[in-house]
């Protein structure tokens, strides 16, 4: 009896119609390289190694992978994180092949003291780590909203530190009512053109982790969440002002009319049109 796949398997898979379906972009997010998404029915991975760290999560099947000398698989209840410089390979566990999204990391987020760990324990069973890197996933898709990408990345920075540091728990968020305001500050300042987190990091002499999670103790919401609302606010007034829908959308910070009507709608229950024909004499 041969090693590895059954002869079966081997056979259904190659009469399995290839369907490859890539998409990749490079988003403007500082720390991640690249966003990669891919659904490969029967393509297998030479053994590669990659300069960044791998955060990966399977949407559909499973991928059977080799990292240094053991073999691992990548499911969906998992997040999978590969280190760089550390030769892996990869091809469809189960028939179907699998879908997966892929984000690749600055190899400084990490140290690499922390490759080890991760080389030992690639597969994590975090089902709130696996929940917000999908979100970061949508988020990036939409191409429009760095601000809540950076926010939510920060966020599955420190707990991914967290586990490759043996961490049990995340520690509780600290309250800095004093630092909360002095964002909020510089978010309604920095109001229409924004501000990234690495910018008010850099400002404001704090930790973006630390920004994020005070701000969230201190008001109820994430920094982006507050941007969106403020920019919501203003383009009621511009609106009610008389300014048409897609200059109103540069005016109050958004990428274009799209980007306002999504929010808008998402707030208000009504597009930004019907909204501006409200304040019109009749």
């Amino acid at each position: 009896m041969c090693r590895g796949h059954p002869a079966w398997f081997l056979y259904v898979l190659n009469m399995v119609e290839s369907s490859e379906d890539i998409t990749a972009w490079m988003p403007p997010v500082p720390g991640i390289r690249e966003v990669f998404h891919a659904h490969f029915t029967r393509h297998a991975y030479p053994s590669h190694t990659h300069d960044s760290w791998t955060l990966l999560i399977v949407d559909d099947g499973a991928v059977a992978y080799g990292l240094g000398r053991h073999q691992h698989g990548a499911l969906r209840s998992l997040v999978t994180l590969l280190p760089p410089d550390v030769p892996h390979d990869g091809r469809p566990a189960r028939v179907g092949g699998f879908r997966k999204r892929v984000l690749y990391l600055d190899r400084g987020l990490f140290d690499d003291s922390l490759i080890g760990a991760a080389v030992d324990s690639p597969g994590l069973r975090d089902p709130l780590l696996r929940v917000r890197v999908s979100q970061l996933h949508d988020v990036l898709a939409r191409r429009t909203e760095p601000l809540a990408a950076e926010s939510r990345l920060t966020l599955i920075e420190e707990r991914l530190h967290q586990h490759l540091r043996s961490r049990v728990t995340a520690p509780a968020a600290r309250q800095d009512p004093g630092m909360a305001r002095r964002l909020r500050d510089l978010l309604d300042a920095r109001l229409p053109q924004g501000v990234t987190l690495g910018e008010a990091s850099r400002l404001l002499n704090a930790h973006p982790a630390h920004l994020v999670r005070v701000f969230g103790a201190a008001y109820g919401i994430p920094p982006h969440l507050y941007v969106t609302g403020r920019r919501v606010d203003q383009a009621r007034r511009y609106l009610l002002a008389g300014h048409p829908v897609a200059e109103t959308a540069t005016m109050a910070g958004f990428f274009d009319q799209s980007h306002l009507t999504r929010h808008f709608k998402r707030m208000l229950g009504t597009t930004p049109a019907r909204y501006a024909r409200t304040g019109t004499p009749s």
